[in-house]
């Protein structure tokens, strides 16, 4: 918990530990119905959700309330689609009681960047999907970590996480979730 927040993280990972390819784009061949109902569902349920300006661009999505980590502003700025969030010049707990005042679920949808962030920060859930038959040569990496040779799940397990069991989301193409949880 930040505050009165939970932060939830979700990401869907290649079998190379990768979240977008070499453009960084989430290309067709990491999406799976299954997952994008999960996450769509998660995203619904969210005070805001939490992302990468390139993830922003990419995805537009004015339904959701959003807060989009960049270096561009000199701390927050509301702009017409999303609050925009420098974390050098505002602190997180300023920056999401402007864009969710009262507290609630934050949902982080990357990228490494933002993952990283909340990685030190503290997640109280991280919701990772596997797609394992999939691999992305030169793409973008879900923890910074991932990019020195350890998986998301070694890298969540080193910060404390206890991984639950994993479930089933896609058969034929063996895609799995696996939540992780803060130890409470």
């Amino acid at each position: 918990m930040i505050g009165p927040y939970e932060i939830h993280g979700h990401a869907i990972v290649s079998g190379d530990e990768r979240i977008a390819d070499s453009q960084a784009r989430m290309p067709r061949v990491l999406r799976f119905p299954a997952d994008q109902t999960q996450f769509n569902a998660a995203m619904d349920r969210a005070r805001v959700v939490v992302l990468g300006r390139v993830g922003h661009l990419n995805h537009p999505d004015e339904r959701r309330t959003r807060l989009v980590v960049s270096s561009a502003p000199a701390g927050l700025e509301r702009r017409a689609e999303a609050w925009w969030w420098n974390p050098a010049g505002v602190g997180v707990l300023e920056a999401l009681t402007a864009a969710a005042p009262g507290g609630g679920l934050v949902v982080v949808a990357g990228g490494k960047r933002v993952f990283d962030q909340f990685l030190d920060l503290g997640y109280d859930e991280f919701h990772l999907a596997r797609a394992p038959h999939v691999t992305l040569p030169g793409g973008v990496a879900c923890f910074s970590e991932c990019d020195r040779g350890k998986t998301a799940d070694e890298v969540l397990r080193g910060r404390g996480m206890i991984a639950g069991p994993a479930e089933v989301l896609d058969p034929a193409n063996e895609v799995t979730l696996t939540i992780f949880r803060a130890p409470r």
